[in-house]
């Protein structure tokens, strides 16, 4: 007697479960990839935010010591620190006026909510500011 040959229901209900594993653990793949993206595109986003805070304080700008803060847009916040470092009086030269001349450290940092985290980017820089002549 000829017996057909074929799955039984065991093995093909191990097939399945193992088919079914499979398939979870692309799914996770799949989605920790897509976190990955977007928490790199935030962050990206973050630092060219800063970089245009810095940006923004350039040499027409006149640098005033202390703490700044403020929304900006998109789930981002900012935050502004200006802090005066050393300050050296320049003697006058050519007819020139003395003038004073200032270092300032500077810091931007940028938040975001990512999850139940709230992420940061910082940049520090360091500018100088020159006055006129003292009074």
């Amino acid at each position: 007697m000829d017996r057909e040959r074929g799955f039984t229901l065991l093995e093909t209900l191990v097939a399945l479960a193992i088919a079914g594993m499979a398939f979870v653990a692309l799914f996770q793949a799949g989605s920790t990839g897509l976190f990955a993206v977007d928490a790199a595109s935030r962050a990206n986003e973050a630092v060219e935010r800063a970089q245009s805070r810095l940006a923004s304080l350039g040499a027409g700008v006149a640098l005033i010591p202390g703490d700044s803060e403020g929304d900006d847009g998109d789930g981002y916040h900012w935050h502004l620190h200006v802090q005066p470092v050393a300050t050296r009086l320049l003697p006058a030269q050519n007819g020139d006026p003395a003038a004073t001349v200032t270092l300032f450290d500077i810091e931007v940092a940028i938040t975001w909510p990512a999850g139940h985290r709230l992420r940061q980017v910082v940049l520090k820089s360091e500018r100088l500011a020159a006055s006129g002549a003292p009074q």
